[in-house]
């Protein structure tokens, strides 16, 4: 499985793109900066089978609009995150405007379901926390979690935004606690690290007292 992390936006956001075989490629949290990801997809000669979003902040959404305009695939989200995402509410000027509602599918993706794009198979696990309905995306076959704003390299997401809660984040983290150590962390920002790292060095996860 190829892995590549394009830095868009004013908040520094981590758009993975992910592949096993081209053109097909899953697109995660392309939050800003749509010409520049195109540019990459076409560079690789790729094309998204699908836009997939880990939770529905304007940082981690607002390209979709363009994105679906320049190349169109469904979209998927948590139904309790889309349900706001495109509302007037969701944005921070002048960084980021309300988000552009694409046109067509908005896949719901559901806790516990497995499914497959672009010839790879994942894992949807629901991690409210830093809002109602962040998800992480697990590739078991290759030991690697995408977590959006659920947990980062030495620290989680913040819980005072709306929808925030910090006893469900702390659910969450217990979720992930109990994945494979191997398991590669891909955050929404910053560095990428491993379930073994933040289990030994991130407050957050040392505080669950799971580590073997």
């Amino acid at each position: 499985m190829h892995i590549e992390s394009i830095t868009v936006g004013e908040f520094q956001v981590n758009c993975f793109v992910i592949w096993e075989k081209s053109p097909s490629a899953i697109v995660v949290d392309p939050g800003a900066d749509p010409t520049i990801i195109v540019q990459f997809l076409k560079n690789n000669h790729l094309a998204p089978s699908l836009y997939l979003f880990t939770h529905g902040h304007y940082d981690h959404v607002s390209a979709i609009g363009d994105m679906c305009n320049m190349m169109p695939a469904p979209v998927a989200m948590h139904k309790e995150d889309s349900k706001w995402t495109f509302d007037e509410a969701n944005q921070m000027p002048p960084f980021y405007g309300r988000p552009l509602q694409p046109e067509g599918i908005i896949i719901d993706l559901v806790d516990g379901s497995e499914r497959s794009d672009a010839s790879l198979k994942y894992k949807v696990i629901h991690t409210p926390g830093h809002t109602p309905g962040s998800v992480c995306i697990y590739f078991s076959d290759h030991n690697a979690l995408f977590t959006g704003d659920t947990l980062f390299a030495g620290s989680v997401g913040r819980t005072d935004l709306y929808g925030g809660n910090s006893r469900k984040l702390q659910s969450s983290l217990e979720k992930l606690a109990v994945l494979p150590d191997i398991t590669g962390i891909y955050p929404g920002h910053g560095p990428i690290s491993t379930i073994l790292q933040e289990k030994k060095t991130n407050y957050f996860m040392r505080s669950l007292e799971l580590i073997n």
